[in-house]
């Protein structure tokens, strides 16, 4: 029998198959708030046994990207009580992935009064896209102040307690991609001198410190963190201490007992590989729930799944295009392409218009 598709654990939670939907990035928050729309497209790809959602900002000042969701206003839970009401009477599970974008924004995209701050004053290469004026060079950040961070802690804290109200089964850290955790890692981000610069047990201490309090906050069953070690998205380019800097957060992790660690490897994109002695690592590091993603189809998943090398397997673009995506990989169905023209536009046309196998 198959394991892919048997129930298991995450956790205090059971699972109705190894299979979780990825986070990603969808741009359908009209006005920053769930809706009704992204209900449906949720409730169709809820045969996952873990459903993360896209990347949700616990603050004003997080909300890098255009019609992204938050988590901070009264207006924001209600919504995403119908989205995870809709998953949860399909059978799947589901957390929130709250994501500071830090450096990754524009002013274009936030409300009047949000704040741009990172680690360090270093503006991000490249361009963000907005509504209003299109693609625009990344903004020159302000570096966060010791008050900044621990209001900035605070509000992770006041977005998990949010979660459990809206009625999510936990949260995901995003510390992978370059956004805001990721950019107190690594040291091309962090240039800082204090308690928060310079070593690796500095540059994690952010981090760390976000995970100790929604951890107080909600509970370490409740808690799994996103990492993207060797990943260069959002100008974070390789350095020298990659590996044993993860090594460390790995150790860290562990000891803190978050219920998962989800590595991301982007190498079928393009990006660097994840080396497999980094997986190995935190393989035996991390003691409880390993997710890894990355370019899976259903033979590869089988096979990483039997060999031990994770718990659960993470798949994005397939279930993008593919609301049914259980039984087509049961089934060997052919599968539908994702069309990347309406990755992040408006409105149901590339969202929640895949025909299924049904149609």
């Amino acid at each position: 029998m198959s394991i892919l598709y048997s129930k298991t654990v995450l956790g205090h939670l059971t699972l109705q198959n190894h299979l979780v939907m990825s986070p990603m990035t969808r741009s359908r928050a009209t006005d920053n708030i769930p809706n009704a729309l992204m209900a449906h497209y949720y409730a169709q790809r809820a045969t996952a046994g873990l459903i993360i959602t896209e990347g949700t900002s616990p603050s004003p000042n997080g909300l890098g990207y255009p019609r992204i969701p938050g988590i901070f206003s009264a207006a924001q839970v209600e919504g995403w009580k119908g989205i995870t009401d809709a998953v949860h009477a399909k059978g799947a599970k589901m957390f929130v992935q709250i994501m500071h974008c830090g450096r990754i924004v524009h002013p274009l995209n936030m409300p009047p009064g949000a704040s741009i701050f990172a680690p360090s004053a270093v503006a991000a290469a490249g361009e963000m896209y907005t509504d209003a004026e299109g693609n625009k060079p990344y903004p020159m950040p302000q570096a966060m102040t010791d008050a900044d961070i621990k209001n900035t802690v605070a509000e992770f804290v006041e977005a998990a307690k949010n979660a459990v109200t809206a009625g999510f089964d936990g949260i995901e850290l995003h510390g992978a991609n370059g956004y805001l955790l990721e950019q107190f890692i690594r040291p091309n981000t962090n240039q800082r001198s204090d308690g928060y610069g310079g070593s690796i047990e500095n540059r994690a201490r952010f981090v760390l410190e976000v995970a100790e309090s929604v951890i107080t906050a909600i509970g370490k069953g409740k808690v799994g963190i996103r990492l993207s070690p060797f990943g260069v998205f959002n100008d974070m380019p390789l350095y020298d201490m990659m590996e044993e800097d993860y090594t460390y957060i790995a150790k860290q992790l562990n000891e803190r007992g978050l219920v998962y660690i989800h590595l991301v490897d982007h190498s079928h994109l393009g990006a660097p590989p994840v080396p497999d002695a980094m997986k190995m690592t935190f393989r035996e590091i991390f003691k409880r729930t390993l997710i890894l993603s990355g370019g899976y189809d259903a033979k590869r998943a089988e096979s990483d799944l039997v060999a031990g090398k994770c718990d659960l397997i993470a798949v994005g673009r397939p279930f993008l295009a593919n609301p049914d995506l259980v039984d087509r990989w049961k089934t060997g169905a052919a599968m539908n392409e994702p069309d990347m023209a309406t990755f992040y536009t408006p409105g149901p046309k590339g969202y929640t218009d895949y025909p299924e196998l049904k149609d």
